[in-house]
C-alpha cells in the first residue's frame, strides 16, 4: 500500500474508520466462540459415545477402535506401503527477485527489491478402498468415501534432479522460476494398523452384519489414526485456541473505545470498558456452555430413543416370520399341544414391554426353534424349513444387536444425568436415567473374513 494514501483519502481517515473497530471486533470474538463452541460439541460427541465391540455395532452413531484390514489391500504410490488409503503430494520450490515502485511519507517515487519464495504443488493423488476394523470381536465393513480422515506420514522426501525420484515419480516441467528442489510426502492407512471410528451404522444388505458409511446426517465421520484420547485432546486445543483468542478480541475491542475518543472516556474510568468486555464474553461463554451441554444431552436421550425402536422393528420383523413356521410344521405333522402354545406365545410378542415398566417380557425364539428340529427330524430336510429357521435365527442376531446397541447407549446416558455439571442441567429438561434390557438365549454367530 502506498505511504500515505489512508491520509490523502477523507474516506479511509482513521476517525472514520475507528467507530467500526469495536463492532468489527465484537463480531469477530463472537464468532471465534462459536468456534470453540463447536470444538467443544464435537469433544463431547467423541467423549459421549461407548466405544462398541465390532459384534455390537448396529444401527446408529458408534464409536470403534480396532486394525484396518483389507482382502486386497492398496499399494501407496511412492512409499508402495500395503494400506486401505494414501494421499500423495509432489511440492516444487521456487524463488523470485521482485523490484517495486512505491510512494513514501514525503510523496516522493522510491523503489525497493523483495524477495519471495515458496511451494507449488506440481501432482498429487490419492485413492481408498472399503476395508474391515477388525477387533478381539469380529469385523465391520468401513466405506472411507467422503469421511475426515486422519492417516500417518508414510514418505517425506526433498530431493533434486540427481535423484531419480526427482522425475520418476514428479512431473517433467519446471514451475516458473523453480529451485529445482522438490518434496515427496505421502499419508497413509497401513494395513492392520490402530484405528478409531466415530460414524453412523447402518445394515448391510448382503448379510446380518452392520457397516460404516458417511450419512449426511450425521454429525461426524471420522477415520483416524490418532487414539480417542488424541482426537478429543486436539478438539480440546479448539477449544482453549478460539475461546483465548475471542477474548483477547474483546480486550482489544474494548481497548478501542477506552482508548480513544469514542466516548471520551476518563483515564480513570477506563478499567470499567475492559471490565464490562470480559464480563459480556463470560456470560455469552456461560450461555453458550449450557445451550451446548443441553443439546448434547437431548441428543443422547433421542439416540437411546432411536435404539429402543430398533429393538421393536426387529421384534415386529419376528413377528411377521412366526406364521411362516407355523404353517411349515402343520403341513409336515401334527403338532404338540406344547409347541404349538410356544409359537402362539412367540408370535403375539410383536413387541416388547420398555425397561422397568410392568409388562411381560419377550424369549428368544432360536431354543424354539431348535426344538422342533430335534423332535421332527424329518423337518430338516425341508429347504422350506432350513430357510425358515435361517432367517428366524438372523432376526435373533438383530435383535440381540440392538439390545446391545441400547443398552450401550442407555448406560452413557444415565452416566451423563449422574455427573456434574451436566446432571444440572438434564434436570431443567427433566430427564430420568433409562432402564437397561435384559433377555436371555441370544446368540449372534461371528462374521468371518479371510485376510491374506
Amino acid at each position: 500500500m502506498r505511504g500515505g494514501w489512508a491520509r490523502n483519502n477523507p474516506i479511509m481517515s482513521g476517525s472514520d474508520i475507528a467507530p467500526f473497530v469495536p463492532w468489527v471486533g465484537g463480531a469477530l470474538s463472537f464468532l471465534c466462540l462459536l468456534g470453540s463452541l463447536r470444538a467443544n460439541r464435537r469433544r463431547r460427541l467423541v467423549d459421549d459415545l461407548p466405544t462398541s465391540k465390532t459384534t455390537g455395532v448396529f444401527i446408529g452413531l458408534v464409536e470403534l477402535k480396532g486394525t484396518a484390514e483389507a482382502e486386497q489391500p492398496l499399494a501407496s504410490f511412492l512409499a508402495a506401503t500395503d494400506c486401505v488409503h494414501y494421499a500423495w503430494s509432489v511440492d516444487e520450490h521456487w524463488s523470485r527477485t521482485v523490484i517495486e515502485s512505491y510512494t513514501d511519507a514525503q510523496g516522493k517515487s522510491q523503489t525497493r527489491t523483495r524477495h519471495e519464495s515458496g511451494w507449488a504443488t506440481v501432482a498429487s493423488g490419492g485413492d481408498s478402498t472399503p476395508f474391515y476394523l477388525q477387533d478381539d470381536c469380529g469385523v465391520v465393513l468401513i466405506h472411507p468415501n467422503d469421511a475426515k480422515i486422519e492417516p500417518q506420514s508414510v514418505f517425506d522426501k526433498t530431493c533434486t534432479p540427481l535423484d531419480a525420484l526427482y522425475y520418476g515419480k514428479g512431473p517433467a516441467i519446471a514451475v516458473p522460476n523453480s529451485d529445482h528442489r522438490r518434496r515427496f510426502s505421502e499419508t497413509a492407512i497401513s494395513q492392520h494398523a490402530p484405528i478409531f471410528v466415530v460414524g453412523r451404522a447402518r445394515e448391510r444388505s448382503d448379510i446380518v452384519a452392520a457397516e460404516i458409511a458417511a450419512d449426511p446426517a450425521a454429525p461426524m465421520f471420522l477415520i483416524s489414526t490418532r487414539s480417542e484420547k488424541e482426537v478429543s485432546a486436539g478438539f480440546g486445543w479448539g477449544i482453549w485456541g478460539w475461546g483465548i483468542f475471542g477474548f483477547l478480541l474483546a480486550l482489544g475491542s474494548a481497548a478501542v473505545v477506552a482508548e480513544g475518543e469514542l466516548l471520551n472516556i476518563a483515564p480513570e474510568s477506563r478499567w470499567l470498558c475492559y471490565l464490562v468486555a470480559a464480563l459480556i464474553y463470560f456470560a455469552a461463554v456461560g450461555l453458550g456452555w449450557v445451550w451446548m451441554v443441553y443439546n448434547s444431552v437431548i441428543s443422547l436421550r433421542n439416540r437411546v430413543r432411536q435404539g429402543w425402536s430398533q429393538v421393536e422393528v426387529q421384534l415386529k420383523r419376528r413377528h411377521d416370520l412366526i406364521p411362516a413356521l407355523v404353517n411349515v410344521v402343520t403341513g409336515l405333522r401334527n403338532h404338540e399341544r406344547a409347541v404349538q402354545t410356544e409359537l402362539a406365545a412367540l408370535r403375539a410378542q410383536m413387541t416388547a414391554t420398555p425397561p422397568g415398566v410392568a409388562g411381560p417380557d419377550y424369549q428368544a425364539c432360536t431354543r424354539t426353534a431348535v426344538i422342533l428340529a430335534e423332535r421332527y427330524p424329518e423337518l430338516t430336510a425341508q429347504e422350506s424349513f432350513l430357510s425358515l429357521q435361517k432367517s428366524l435365527v438372523d432376526t435373533e442376531q438383530r435383535i440381540a444387536l440392538a439390545r446391545g446397541y441400547f443398552n450401550e447407549i442407555a448406560t452413557h446416558f444415565n452416566t451423563r444425568l449422574e455427573v456434574v455439571p451436566d446432571r444440572f442441567v438434564a434436570a431443567l429438561a427433566g430427564m430420568r436415567a433409562e432402564t437397561l434390557m435384559a433377555a436371555n438365549d441370544f446368540e449372534r454367530a461371528p462374521v468371518t473374513v479371510s485376510f491374506n
